[in-house]
Order: structure tokens, then C-alpha cells, then sequence
């Protein structure tokens, strides 16, 4: 692994620096998630120890490489207090990296990877005041963007004015306010977050959306959120391992664009994200090394993403096999 590979950047104008690829901690601070695969990477003895390990060693290998966004959440199992562990093994000046966690999901899972239930949602203003002291309490300062996680418009958190006001002041306390979207309707969230403002002033810095080779459909409008200064962050570019050598019904298509440049379908998908003129961070979901590597070697394949094929999906049936998946 080589050193501050990566050049840090802008988070639009939030004034966060980033990295190009993010580490995103949703697969390694619990013991089960839905990503293709996961039985094969990480066997069956997922205990707390170990899960705290592994997390340090991934935090390891994704700063040797040069990531200085690290992605968390509050129903991410314990990725907070992982997080919080490794950063003071490492004792990094303040500001080495920059940190955004969301509310609005409690984990549930009892540490169980078959728990019938991983996760609850609830994004009433009593969550939102629970879960920013929680947040607080482990990552300090160093959290310095925070998320609504998963808005959507039937949910309500847009149009709830104590939640946003709640917000608002979170923002005039020096955090950066974003939020996550997920679902067939992302571009709706996230032209209707766009209109959010508070005593004039809009209230949301930033947005993470699903974009991938499968589901594009929201580049029109994180397009739009880039050009009114927003950061932006893609979650999912491999499709929860659906836009991997693992997938089962991946088009040859793909394949052999794949081995035509020489590499694998994984980095050509990270690639293509990351060739988004309006993508500020790809985050990376690898719970290995190896996978971490292969993922940050698509920064050599920006913008050559000429001629590829299309294999895209219609936003409803990429989230209807989505919400398929099982926890594993």
C-alpha cells in the first residue's frame, strides 16, 4: 500500500476535505449485512473482539492508502465505538480524517447475524436529540458531518419543523448537515431537500445516494445538488456485491469490458462512479484488504470509462432484488 495515494478534495462547499474513496462502515461494525458474499469473507465467528480487529485492520489499510473520509452510522453495530478504538491507537493529529455518522436507524441485532430484526427506523426529533448525544459521546469532535440516514418523502423528515429546526442548529453549532437517500424515489428526496431553508438559509451541505452501473437514476439530480455547492457521496457503487466476480447473473457485457481494460468488473464500477463529474467521495464497503486494494486501484481508470456497456435496470427492480437480499 502506498502512502497519501490519494489527494484530498473539497466536500463541496462545506468546507470538509475528503478523499476521492471513503471507507463506508455499514458491513464492518456488525456482525451481519446484506452484501454477496459475506460468509465467504468472514466465516462464521464474528465476535465482538474480532469484529473490532478486523475494523482496525481495514481503518489501517484504508489510511495506509491515502482515504481520509471514513463513513459511519448509529445502526451500524458498534462502528462508532470501533472508530473511536482506532483512533486513539493511532493517535492522528486532529482533522487526519474527517468523519460523518447519521441518525435515524438504532441497531437491534442483538449481535446476532440471524436476529429477525437488524435495524429499526425512526426519524422523530426525540431519535434525532437521542442518537446526536450518542454520537457525540464516542466520536467527540472528530464527527463533523452529520445525516439524516435514509430520508425519503414518505417518511415525513422533510416536512417535520422540529426536526429541521433541530437540525438547523446543529448546523449553526459547526456540524456539516446532510442527509442519506435510498429507493427507487432518490432523485425526488433530493430535489425536495434542495428547497429546505432555515431563516434563508438551506439547510442541507451534503447528500449520499445509491449510483451505480445498475441503478444511475439519480445522477440528473446529485448533478443539480453539486451545482448548488452540495457534497456529494456515493454509497453502493458495487451494488452490495451485485457489481462483482461473485454476482450470478452479471452481464458478459460487462465482463469483457472488464477484461479489456485489463481488470475486474469491481473497479470498473468504482471507476465509473468515481468518473461522475459531480461525485466528490465513492465510498468503499470492503471488509478485506484485498478487496480495499482493488477498490482503490480504480482511481487509475478515471475517465477512461469510454464505451461502456450499459446494464442498467429500471429503479424498481434494482430496489425490489435489492430489498431481497438477505442479512448474512
Amino acid at each position: 500500500m502506498i502512502a497519501g495515494a490519494m489527494a484530498s478534495k473539497a466536500l463541496g462547499s462545506s468546507g470538509l476535505l475528503v478523499s476521492p474513496i471513503g471507507l463506508g462502515l455499514a458491513a464492518l461494525g456488525r456482525p451481519a449485512y446484506i452484501n454477496i458474499g459475506r460468509t465467504e469473507d468472514l466465516g462464521g465467528e464474528r465476535s465482538v473482539e474480532q469484529t473490532e480487529r478486523r475494523s482496525h485492520v481495514m481503518l489501517d489499510a484504508a489510511y495506509e492508502s491515502g482515504i481520509r473520509y471514513i463513513d459511519t452510522a448509529r445502526s451500524y453495530g458498534l462502528a462508532e465505538s470501533f472508530l473511536a478504538s482506532w483512533l486513539a491507537k493511532r493517535h492522528l493529529p486532529r482533522g487526519a480524517v474527517t468523519i460523518g455518522s447519521k441518525w435515524g436507524y438504532s441497531f437491534v441485532g442483538g449481535w446476532r447475524i440471524d436476529a429477525p430484526v437488524h435495524e429499526l427506523k425512526d426519524l422523530s426529533v426525540n431519535h434525532l436529540k437521542k442518537q446526536i448525544v450518542e454520537s457525540r459521546a464516542i466520536l467527540g469532535d472528530w464527527m463533523r458531518l452529520y445525516q439524516i440516514h435514509s430520508a425519503t418523502l414518505e417518511s415525513g423528515v422533510l416536512d417535520d419543523v422540529e426536526v429541521l429546526t433541530t437540525l438547523a442548529a446543529l448546523r449553526a453549532d459547526g456540524l456539516v448537515i446532510g442527509l442519506t437517500v435510498s429507493g427507487p424515489h432518490q432523485s425526488d428526496v433530493i430535489r425536495r431537500a434542495s428547497a429546505i431553508e432555515i431563516d434563508g438559509t438551506r439547510l442541507f451541505q451534503a447528500v449520499q445516494a445509491t449510483w451505480n452501473l445498475l441503478d444511475p437514476s439519480a445522477g440528473s439530480a446529485l448533478a443539480e445538488a453539486k451545482a448548488l455547492g452540495w457534497g456529494v457521496i456515493i454509497k453502493e457503487a458495487l451494488a452490495n456485491g451485485r457489481l462483482t466476480s461473485r454476482a450470478s447473473n452479471l452481464p458478459d457485457t460487462l465482463r469483457a469490458f472488464a477484461a479489456g481494460h485489463q481488470t475486474t468488473v469491481d473497479v470498473v464500477a468504482i471507476a465509473a462512479a468515481m468518473s461522475q463529474p459531480w461525485a466528490d467521495v465513492v465510498l468503499s464497503g470492503a471488509v478485506t484488504t484485498q478487496q480495499l486494494l482493488s477498490n482503490v486501484s480504480a482511481q487509475r481508470l478515471v475517465g477512461k470509462m469510454i464505451g461502456i456497456p450499459s446494464v442498467a435496470q429500471t429503479p424498481a427492480e434494482y430496489w425490489t432484488r435489492r430489498s431481497a437480499l438477505s442479512w448474512q
